[in-house]
């Protein structure tokens, strides 16, 4: 009997070490960043419009700019080319992947690196 429990034990200690909780997991997905994932994003399909000095519209050449309009940012990328204030203007609409890195980063807190 002492031999059966020693060794369910030892059992469940080998199964219990192979366990992580859901946080441990949700701390190891990288969370979106300005510099890693939205930069990149405003260099390619926000250029030249919204980049100094040839842009003329709303500036979003700084983390401080992309962060204080990140909720127009995202609804007008979300706009059908046909709707009124669709961005980016005269190209094709981003992809619907493209759309989640910048909802996931407000999601994330807005972080810059």
């Amino acid at each position: 009997m002492k031999r059966i429990c020693t060794m369910l034990i030892l059992g469940m200690a080998f199964v219990l070490t192979f366990c992580t909780s859901s946080q441990k997991l949700a701390n190891k997905v990288p969370k979106v960043t300005y510099m890693a994932n939205i930069e990149p994003i405003i260099s390619t399909s926000c250029s030249p419009c919204h980049i100094p000095p040839k842009g003329n519209k709303e500036p979003y050449n700084t983390y401080a700019a992309v962060k204080s309009d990140v909720d127009e940012i995202i609804r007008r990328v979300k706009l059908n080319p046909t709707d009124k204030g669709f961005m980016p203007m005269k190209h094709p609409k981003l992809s619907d992947s493209t759309v989640n890195v910048f909802v996931q980063w407000k999601a994330d807190g807005l972080l810059e690196k």
